[in-house]
């Protein structure tokens, strides 16, 4: 962990969370304002980076809606619409803690947080490693690793899978036709795969053919929200967060995290 990266010499440190809170908002309001003369419609995406020290971690929780991030993302789409920023429809926030900061962001002085704004020409290049593991049907490990490179991972029955073309696709995370575990039967041989996103520093899960309607479905449960998100489409991808599981077919279960099981 990394902890008191910031400046303590600010004369107004806010000490509550309604006081905090308002500082983090008054902070990134202005760093928005500077971004491209005020206009955001090149903006793809916001990342605060906190890194307060183990008293104060409670309070700044509670000041980002830790357990509720679309609400902090809703106070500053307000911000935004108030000086008429322009942000696009689908921006995204990234609200980061204990993590080194990037030298590119922009340290707050008076709370413990830094904000960087990215575009398709201004992001940082992050390196990354996450984990998928299998929570409910039988394939060889029951852990895989991913990295922030360009190889995707695929996802689907067997690991040789005769696509509908007739060419075949290995499976990097294969769920065998043998298994006597009900739950692979309906693990479509070419369901889905993951690949690092640049551009949003993340990892994106798509659905391939077997994974759009009518075949096998794809669901994503977001661990902190418990919201439910279905794949319709082999051309959008889903932002995996930290916890995320992703159902194939009936009952084969995958969990992304960005924590090894051991």
């Amino acid at each position: 962990m990394i902890f008191n990266l910031f400046s303590n010499e600010g004369k107004n440190r806010p000490d509550d969370v309604k006081s905090l809170r308002h500082a983090l908002l008054q902070f990134i309001k202005q760093e928005l304002q500077k971004a491209e003369g005020g206009e955001g419609s090149n903006i793809k995406g916001l990342s605060l980076y906190i890194n307060c020290n183990a008293t104060d971690r409670h309070m700044y929780e509670a000041a980002v809606y830790a357990e509720q991030p679309d609400v902090f993302k809703d106070e500053i789409q307000k911000i935004a619409d108030d000086f008429d920023l322009g942000l696009p429809d689908r921006w995204t926030l990234d609200v980061v803690f204990d993590q080194e900061i990037p030298e590119e962001a922009t340290k707050a002085k008076d709370v413990d947080a830094a904000f960087f704004i990215k575009t398709s020409k201004h992001f940082i290049k992050q390196t990354a490693t996450a984990y998928i593991r299998v929570l409910n049907g039988e394939t060889e490990l029951k852990e895989y690793t991913l990295t922030s490179g360009p190889d995707k991972i695929n996802i689907g029955r067997d690991k040789k899978a005769q696509a509908d073309d007739g060419f075949f696709r290995t499976n990097q995370i294969a769920f065998p036709s043998e298994s006597a575990d009900g739950a692979n039967k309906y693990v479509s041989r070419q369901h889905a795969h993951v690949e690092w996103n640049v551009e949003a520093q993340r990892f994106m899960l798509f659905a391939d053919e077997g994974g759009i309607p009518p075949r096998n479905k794809i669901k994503i449960k977001e661990d902190k929200s418990d919201k439910v998100f279905k794949l319709h489409s082999t051309a959008i991808g889903h932002p995996l967060k930290e916890g995320d599981q992703i159902i194939l077919g009936e009952s084969a279960v995958l969990e992304f995290s960005y924590q090894p099981l051991t």
